[in-house]
Order: structure tokens, then C-alpha cells, then sequence
């Protein structure tokens, strides 16, 4: 049970509790269904509290500081009327039905990254509960929530958070996530939750009010840094702590996704990342439950990954964007802003054989060494994919990679995420190749911010090469062509990409080779001529090669690979994909020459007996 708050007890009683600290007399507002204040009791540590009775979930409250303004709850878990209106005592009781899930391994996650507003036309949390088949049917294990913590507004990408406890209201709030997440586990999906503990967002941010949640110490590209450091800063950690276990507690979430570590900005001999990790598997000891945490960083830092007594964090994942960045250059040549340190194919053979392509090497981007070496860091430990909703939606038009490549070159990136030995993550409409964009939009109602987001957007894209100006990021409109075009899965060619893509999660899970998630039995060779990519893998007496061509045309192999018996699982050229037609035999013996399609995938099974 977190202590911050208003938390319903049994029997009809409530306990509010808050923390702030330079604040002499707090009382607690009572606004419906009866009008009442109550003044609240001073605690150590800056903390006020009260318990009352006869205080029913739905009840709407607000805390008046120092017998001035009042404001919400800073822990608030439900903001009927948004961020500006009052909070809501939360009802606790939920009919679970996931007694007996305990979770499923990393290893075993495919990730499918959504955004709840933008995934079904309703934008609810109910309207995707109908969907969990469909993804489940295509070998999807794991669900991503894109952040859902009360924003300003109806429209965001949730990034713009001011109350971290509070489900946002337009998905349907609390009591409708944890139907969502009851329904994953019940198709054997874990759900993971992105959460944003490097800054809040600017409208509706009380929290300062209350006490010292930021520092002037640190700054952020999205303003005050939060206050993990500094004085009071232990408070302060608490609160975020709380959240975390908030949600794998009573949400029963599985994972969280940590956006942007490299912004939590921490120099505590015990960092609060290895805290929070510590914290997330304590509690998943204690629920029996496989909890984890994944995060988001720039820094190419496997401290985050290694485990404690190795001198690392503790955390379970984390997203690699190098992979995305190598696999993106090659298929469309770009080279503006950040894609100018990629582009080589050795950097697709890297990111393949270990992880990280910027390990110690010189980054152009930062204009220095970037990055230590992930040679021996489990490939569990990463996260990989074509795209993702910054790497979509950070484009100044929001384009999909389906737009951006030739079907051929879409069905290799599909390939290279989903047979590598890597943690596969897919955004929303991937798996039928959805054509409509990811583009950014807010929903303010402060006309100075809304004019520093478009302004700001702008700057954004200067170091790129891209033409016309950005979508406005308050219009509706761009809201509204961002909702997936859903209906496409079940129409050509969009039907074939997602059989495609059920194909590739039903080799992964099958074929022991790809199961195990093993750099020791894998060997990766690198043609940089041909610009074909091969990859090894092996368990016990089964064997794969994957071959991926980025080349333009044909590639003929000679002896590239060992001279086995072979048989061939898929080849993204093969007309059922929709290609121009396969050149390889279902059974490819010994030193025959491999003609491998432009732009594709081919991936073989040594079948051979013992």
C-alpha cells in the first residue's frame, strides 16, 4: 500500500497524506459529494496527515496550503476533470482474475509499443481490449503502454505528465487500466508501462507548490531537472519510488519502461536508478512475480545493465537505439542530425554481434569518444526495433518506415528485429505495414506554451535535411491522422505483411537456435562488399543462417556459409510475400550456390539428423 496520497481503507475510511515540507498548515478540502475542510496533522520529515471516516471512492478533494490557495493532490491516483480540476479518492478493489500469472521471461518478450489515444478510434483503454487476440494471435507477448499519467488535456503523447499517480482521465482512468492489464494476462500478455522520471510537463505542474520535487542544480532539454540530489532530495526520491511500485503493485504491471535515464540527473553514492531497481525486483520477490526494468538512455553506458555486484544498476533492459539508427541509414541512406555518426555497414555488423556500434568510438554528433563496449552483456538485455514513436514521430512529418522504403527493404527490417538475438519490439501497425503517420500533437490551453511547442518543434528539426514545415502540434487534425487505419490489416498487401510478420514470431519461438538469446552461439560474418549480412546461430544440434541482403540487387553466395544440408524456413523474396519470386531451392545442399533476392531476408535450417 503506498503511504502518499489518498488511500481508501476498509471500512469506509480514507487516509490523506502529503508532503510539504515548508508549509506550516495544510487542511485537507472536502468538495463532494459534502463540502467540508479538516485540518491536517504535521508529521516528520515535512509530511500532513489525517484520517477521516466515511469517506467513499469518487470523493473529490483539494489541499490548501498555509490557510491560502488549494491545490490537487500531488500523488493524486484519479483527475476526473483533468489537470486543473480537483482529485478523486480512488477506489482500490478490482475484481483480478490473474491469480495464477507470474509473469513470463524476458527472453521471451515480443514487445508491441502503443499509444493508447492513437491505437483504436475510441482512444480508450476498453477499445484495445478487443484487439489483445488479434496481437496475441501473431505471437505479440508483451504489451507497451506509451506513458499514461495525467497530461494537460485530451491529446499528448503522454510525455507531458504533472501528476504520476493519476490515470489519464480520457482513457478511461484507473479502474479501466486494470481491466486492460486483467485482460492481457488472461491471453498470457505481459503489459510493461512507460513512466517519466526525468521531468514532469509544464501545464498543470503544481508540484513545486508543495516542496522542492526540482533542483536548480541540473537542467533538462524539458526544463528543471527533477530533485534526486539535492536537499530534501530524499523525499523526493521516495515519491518516484512509490510510484513505481504503485504500479506493479496495484496495477499488477509487469515491467516499466524508464524514458530518458540519461535525464535523471543523479550523482548519490546510490544512484536512485539502482534503488528503483533494487525496489522493482524486492517487489516482485514479494508478489511472486517477474517484474522488470527497462530503460530508455543516450549513453551507451552498460553500468545501467550490469548487475550490482559487477558494479552496474541493476536494471533488466534497455532500448537500443544503435541498432535502429544502422539499420535505418542503410535502408534510406539518410544522413542528417543524429544519423550522421551511421550509415557503414560494419555499423549493422556491430550493432548484430554486440550491441552498442558506439562503444569508445568518436561520435561526430557530440564531437567526442562516445559509449563503452557491450561485447559481453547478455542480448536479453537489449531492445530492438525498425521503429519506434520518437524515431517516428521526432521526423518533422511523421513518416513510417513504410513510406520511407520499398516493400522488399520494410520486409528486411522486419527480419533483422525479429531474427535477431535480441529483446523484438514492433510500434503500433508494424505488423501490417500501416501507412498513416506518428506525428506529435499536444492539447494545451495556455497560449503562450502552445506557441513555444510549435516553435520548438521547429528548432528540432534544423540539423536535418527535411522540407516544408511541421504539422501544428495543437491542431486536432494531427491528432487525428496519427489513429491507425486498422481495418487495413485484413486488405492486400497489408494482410500478406502481417502474415509475414507472424511467420518471423513463429520461427523465433520455434526453432531452438532462435529461441535462446545467446551471443556465445552466434557468429556474425559481415561482406561489406556484397552488403550482406550473415548470422550464425546455433543450440545443440540445431543450426540457422540468416541472410540479410541490403544490397540493390541479387547477391550469388559461394561457400559463405558451412556446407550442411539445408532447409529454407523463409525468404522474404518468395511471391507469397509478395516478392518477385525466391531463387533458392527448399533444400540446399552442400557447397550449392546461394542466390540471395535485393533487399531481402533469407533464413535457413540445418535439419541434419543428431
Amino acid at each position: 500500500m503506498r503511504d502518499v496520497g489518498a488511500v481508501w481503507l476498509d471500512g469506509d475510511r480514507c487516509r490523506f497524506r502529503v508532503w510539504a515540507p515548508s508549509t506550516a498548515h495544510v487542511d485537507l478540502q472536502l468538495l463532494s459529494p459534502d463540502e467540508r475542510t479538516v485540518p491536517m496533522e504535521k508529521q516528520g520529515r515535512g509530511y500532513h496527515q489525517v484520517t477521516l471516516d466515511d469517506v467513499q471512492p469518487g470523493t473529490t478533494y483539494r489541499y490548501r496550503l498555509d490557510a491560502r490557495e488549494a491545490f490537487a493532490d500531488p500523488a493524486s491516483g484519479h483527475q476526473p476533470d483533468g489537470v486543473h480540476g480537483s482529485s478523486a479518492v480512488m477506489e482500490r478493489h478490482f475484481p483480478w482474475s490473474d491469480e495464477t500469472w507470474h509473469g513470463i521471461p524476458i527472453e521471451t518478450f515480443v514487445i508491441y509499443e502503443l499509444h493508447t489515444g492513437t491505437f483504436t478510434p475510441e482512444g480508450t483503454f476498453d477499445a484495445i481490449v478487443p484487439r489483445l487476440d488479434g496481437l496475441a494471435g501473431i505471437g505479440i507477448t508483451a504489451i507497451e503502454l506509451m506513458p499514461v499519467a495525467q497530461f494537460a488535456g485530451e491529446r499528448n503523447w503522454g510525455y507531458d505528465g504533472v501528476y504520476p499517480f493519476a490515470v489519464q482521465n480520457s482513457y478511461g482512468g484507473p479502474q479501466k487500466l486494470k481491466r486492460l492489464v486483467n485482460e492481457c494476462h488472461r491471453r498470457g500478455l505481459a503489459v510493461i508501462l512507460d513512466v517519466v522520471y526525468n521531468h514532469l510537463g509544464p501545464e498543470g505542474n503544481d508540484l513545486p507548490r508543495f516542496g522542492p520535487y526540482f533542483t536548480d542544480r541540473y537542467r533538462t532539454p524539458w526544463g528543471p531537472a527533477i530533485n534526486f540530489d539535492d536537499e530534501q532530495s530524499d523525499e523526493v526520491r521516495h515519491y518516484f519510488l512509490q510510484n513505481a511500485l504503485y504500479w506493479v503493485t496495484e496495477f499488477h504491471i509487469d515491467a516499466l519502461r524508464l524514458d530518458a535515464v540519461h535525464a535523471i540527473l543523479d550523482h548519490s553514492a546510490e544512484t536512485f536508478l539502482e534503488e528503483l531497481a533494487a525496489a522493482l525486483h524486492a517487489r516482485g520477490t514479494l508478489l511472486n512475480r517477474r517484474i522488470y526494468a527497462i530503460a530508455e538512455s543516450a549513453l551507451n553506458d552498460t553500468r545501467l545493465i550490469r548487475p550490482p555486484e559487477l558494479g552496474g544498476y541493476g536494471l533488466d533492459a534497455q532500448w537500443n537505439d544503435d541498432f535502429h539508427h544502422s539499420l535505418h541509414t542503410l535502408l534510406t541512406k539518410e544522413s542528417g542530425g543524429y544519423y550522421v555518426d551511421f550509415g557503414r555497414f560494419q555499423h549493422m555488423a556491430q550493432a548484430f554481434s554486440e550491441g552498442y556500434v558506439y562503444a569508445g568510438r568518436f561520435s561526430v554528433t557530440r564531437q567526442r569518444r562516445h559509449g563503452n563496449s557491450s561485447r559481453d552483456i547478455p542480448p536479453a538485455k537489449f531492445v530492438v526495433f525498425a521503429q519506434n514513436h520518437d524515431q517516428i514521430g521526432n521526423r518533422m512529418m511523421g513518416e513510417r518506415l513504410s513510406r520511407l522504403v520499398t516493400l522488399e527493404q520494410y520486409k528486411l527490417a522486419s527480419g533483422a528485429v525479429l531474427l535477431s538475438p535480441f529483446v523484438p519490439l514492433l510500434f503500433m501497425g508494424d505488423e501490417y505495414a500501416e501507412p498513416a503517420p506518428f506525428q506529435y500533437f499536444v492539447s494545451h490551453s495556455e497560449p503562450d506554451l502552445i506557441e513555444a511547442v510549435r516553435r520548438g518543434r521547429k528548432e528540432e528539426f534544423s540539423e536535418f535535411e527535411w522540407k516544408g514545415e511541421p504539422p501544428d502540434p495543437q491542431d486536432e487534425a494531427t491528432f487525428l491522422r496519427s489513429k491507425l487505419q486498422y481495418e487495413l490489416r485484413d486488405e492486400p498487401p497489408h494482410r500478406v505483411m502481417l502474415d509475414f510478420h507472424r511467420q518471423l514470431i513463429h520461427l523465433r519461438r520455434t526453432i531452438p537456435s532462435l529461441c535462446g538469446l545467446n551471443k556465445s552461439n552466434m557468429d556474425v560474418l559481415s561482406l561489406d562488399d556484397e552488403q550482406v549480412l550473415i548470422v550464425r546461430r546455433w543450440e545443440a544440434s540445431n543450426e540457422i543462417a540468416a541472410i540479410l541482403n541490403f544490397n540493390e540487387k541479387p547477391v550469388t553466395l559461394k561457400d559463405r556459409i558451412p556446407a550442411n544440408r539445408w532447409r529454407k524456413r523463409l525468404d522474404s523474396a518468395d511471391r507469397q510475400w509478395l516478392g518477385p519470386g525466391s531463387r533458392l531451392p527448399l533444400e540446399v545442399m552442400p557447397h550449392t550456390d546461394i542466390v540471395v533476392g535485393a533487399a531481402s531476408v533469407v533464413l535457413l535450417e540445418n535439419h541434419a539428423e543428431g
